[in-house]
């Protein structure tokens, strides 16, 4: 074995630099094979991670899906608001330990606005339960102060002190907007690579202050009520599009939600944020299973160009393979020597690509974070990756197996004069 070894690295390294293409093409498509895996794992879990920490989302009864499309995507309308003292009667529950409102309807240049509480802040949860960071200011305390995502500030050009009026309804057409109650943006938001990033956030009453002089989604002719004025009503909401809710005690989160669908003071529904957010995958997941046939085929062409380089060089290697079996090689020999060589080259490809997709992860997420809200995280391989490494390195094998073959019927007398 020692010695078919000693031949196969002394051949090997008499075509270092046509093998070193190969090796190259092996270890980049290993890089782009782990790294779409990663992104692929990672895309999931940021997705499932989208809101964390919160037991349930509490709103009017319709689908788990659509709640959870516009309570946390701000995706779609919600078919019907629930009442303050709906929401007054969940915060008084037994079993619950803090309720967050949302309310929501209003844009900003196409990116959702969201009323909320100030606990917001403090209780609002993604990823591996971190809590929303301002890159810069801080959260909002006046009636007309705004905090927005660090997508809307990165888009839009926002930092702290800028005046921004916000519109009724959403979409991009800013078709009747509140301009006589501008806001001020006092904060901006950490990337989080969730729909926070693309929201701006007010407070409750502030919702209801640039709605005062609305009646049934439209404004009241004639009347107008300054900015400084409007202190002086009642700002307390009367409706709120859904509530994030958090329990004492999550053994009882069946019991609590069994009570919110029995509620008599209107028709409400409580979904478990995890079990929509897999529900909702099941759907729009689809794109993870061409990500992972992209990264098959850039494996299957680099075993290809494998192979190719191996017959390529079977005709330089006739003589040496002819004078192999002159000396009694037979075809175990040949095959053993040609696999040997291919699992050689298969090898070090694939330990220079987990190399290249270790030190890609290492130096490009940070800026994956900051640009796209993505995190990719140094860990040990999945079991996945695991499957695909081992793949790699099979096929590679038994890519090499084809070229010892044909190598094998190649007659002697042929490979000792060869045709010119």
């Amino acid at each position: 074995m020692n010695a078919l070894f000693s031949i196969a690295w002394r051949s090997a390294w008499n075509r270092r630099f046509t093998l070193a293409l190969t090796v190259f093409s092996i270890a980049l498509s290993t890089f782009l094979l782990l790294g779409v895996e990663r992104i692929r794992t990672e895309l999931r879990e940021n997705f499932a991670s989208s809101v964390s920490g919160t037991d349930l989302i509490v709103g009017a009864r319709t689908g788990s899906t659509q709640l959870l499309l516009y309570s946390v995507f701000r995706i779609g309308a919600a078919t019907n608001n629930i009442s303050w003292k709906s929401v007054q009667a969940l915060a008084a529950h037994q079993g619950v330990d803090w309720v967050v409102p949302l309310s929501l309807g209003d844009s900003h240049r196409g990116f959702a606005v969201l009323a909320t509480s100030p606990e917001y802040f403090a209780r609002f949860r993604y990823g591996d339960k971190q809590l929303l960071k301002l890159r810069e200011g801080k959260p909002f305390s006046e009636l007309f102060d705004a905090v927005v995502g660090a997508e809307v500030a990165d888009k839009l050009g926002y930092h702290v002190g800028r005046k921004i009026t916000l519109a009724h309804g959403s979409g991009e057409l800013n078709v009747a907007e509140h301009a006589d109650k501008p806001f001020t943006v006092v904060g901006v938001l950490a990337r989080t690579g969730t729909p926070v990033d693309r929201t701006v956030h007010i407070g409750l009453e502030a919702m209801e202050a640039i709605h005062l002089e609305w009646v049934g989604g439209a404004p009241m002719p004639g009347v107008k009520i300054p900015a400084e004025q409007v202190r002086k009503f009642d700002l307390t909401p009367k409706n709120v599009t859904a509530a994030l809710v958090g329990l004492k005690n999550r053994a009882a989160v069946f019991g609590v939600q069994r009570w919110i669908s029995t509620y008599n003071g209107e028709p409400l529904m409580a979904i478990l944020p995890g079990v929509a957010l897999d529900e909702l995958w099941s759907v729009i997941g689809i794109g993870e299973n061409a990500l992972l046939l992209m990264s098959a085929l850039v494996a299957l062409v680099s075993l290809a160009g494998l192979v190719s380089v191996v017959m390529a060089g079977l005709n330089e290697r006739r003589r040496e393979l002819a004078v192999l079996r002159a000396v009694g090689a037979g075809l175990r020999h040949v095959l053993a020597l040609l696999a040997l060589e291919g699992a050689m080259v298969t090898v070090l490809g694939v330990v220079f690509g987990v190399v290249m997709a270790v030190l890609g992860i290492a130096l490009l997420s940070p800026w994956l974070q900051s640009q796209f809200g993505l995190t990719l995280s140094l860990s040990e391989p999945t079991l996945n990756e695991w499957l695909l490494m081992a793949s790699l390195l099979v096929a590679g094998w038994l890519a090499s197996l084809l070229p010892g073959i044909r190598a094998y019927r190649l007659s002697l007398a042929d490979g000792l004069s060869p045709r010119i």
